[in-house]
């Protein structure tokens, strides 16, 4: 199993910076950060100091989205990257939640989604994509490599993950909710023609390494209250008691009343009070290293191969260590 860290980019950037090399050098092989150009600084700016300061970690957005940058400028940012520093980069992407919806835009349709996956990929590689009827290339690319892996929860998400992604991003660790994904999403793979093992698998939740259950609870609760704002989309699209997504997922979501991005993915969260500890449990890594270790086996056993380990909260870099200690040695490889 790999391991990523996933950050946000609050100023100073070199904190930044500083903390992914401290992940690198505790056997962390992906360094993350959210995507939202107005809530954060630049991410792609601060790639460039991350890759030139570590020697193997690999690097992207958890996640970007095909409206904020246009595709070709996305391509061509990452093919830059990857000319630069060997290939050391990974395209997470999603429909766009914070990004768009501070802009006062709503999130991407699927279809945009599925045809940027293409086009992104195919122009980072060196290929030819159709852009808006106009046949591109970027003529400068040599050798190049972007994985370009898809977040998702709704049941038409996942079937997209399947039929054309690299990778599949799940923002929550509960078992149950993993397998059902999972297995919606290695379905659609064969269903495509495409051997389900290609699509590698990413979970991603914040873990906060500790014996006060209790605080980090609260350390994390905001967790649940951002996976929300994509559950508020599945009820609202298919009922909550639809059948097509499981309750597991959207019965927490009853007592919601709203949201403020300026609070998003931050430990204190005002607006993430309706989330009860059940689902913060269930949906994060708390504890100590052998319970954590022991939901990461589950983990590892439903397919998963990386665990990216959301570190906003006021233990980052110890929860950092103790994982480059003694749950990364455990796992890794």
């Amino acid at each position: 199993m790999d391991f990523g860290v996933v950050l946000q980019t609050d100023p100073p950037a070199s904190h930044v910076v500083a903390t992914m090399r401290r992940a690198e050098e505790r056997g962390f092989r992906y360094g993350w950060t959210f995507d939202s150009s107005v809530l954060w600084q630049e991410p792609f700016v601060i790639y460039s100091r991350i890759l030139e300061h570590t020697e193997r970690l690999v690097v992207g957005p958890m996640v970007t989205n095909p409206s904020t940058r246009t595709p070709e400028v996305t391509a061509s940012t990452f093919a830059t990257l990857n000319d630069m520093y060997g290939n050391r980069t990974v395209c997470g992407i999603g429909r766009g939640d914070s990004a768009m919806r501070v802009a006062g835009r709503a999130p991407n349709t699927l279809a945009r989604l599925g045809e940027s996956i293409r086009v992104i990929r195919d122009l980072a590689e060196g290929r030819e994509a159709d852009v808006g009827g106009h046949a591109l290339r970027i003529p400068w690319v040599r050798d190049g490599r972007l994985p370009v892996w898809m977040a998702a929860y709704g049941p038409k998400a996942l079937r997209m993950t399947g039929e054309l992604a690299d990778g599949f991003i799940l923002q929550l660790a509960d078992p149950f909710l993993t397998e059902w994904m999972v297995k919606a999403v290695r379905d659609a793979a064969a269903a495509a023609g495409r051997d389900p093992s290609d699509v590698t698998i990413c979970v991603a939740a914040p873990a906060y390494v500790g014996d006060d259950l209790a605080h980090a609870r609260e350390q994390c609760r905001w967790f649940g209250g951002m996976v929300g704002n994509h559950v508020a989309d599945l009820v609202s699209r298919y009922g909550e008691h639809s059948g097509i997504v499981p309750e597991a997922l959207t019965s927490y979501i009853k007592a919601r009343e709203g949201y403020d991005y300026a609070h998003h993915g931050r430990s204190g969260n005002p607006d993430t009070a309706f989330v009860p500890d059940e689902i913060v449990d269930r949906f994060c890594l708390l504890g100590p290293p052998g319970a954590q270790l022991e939901k990461l086996h589950r983990l590892r056993e439903l397919g998963v191969d990386q665990f990216a380990l959301y570190a906003m909260h006021d233990a980052r870099d110890a929860t950092i260590d103790a994982y480059g200690e003694q749950i990364i040695p455990e796992l890794a490889g």
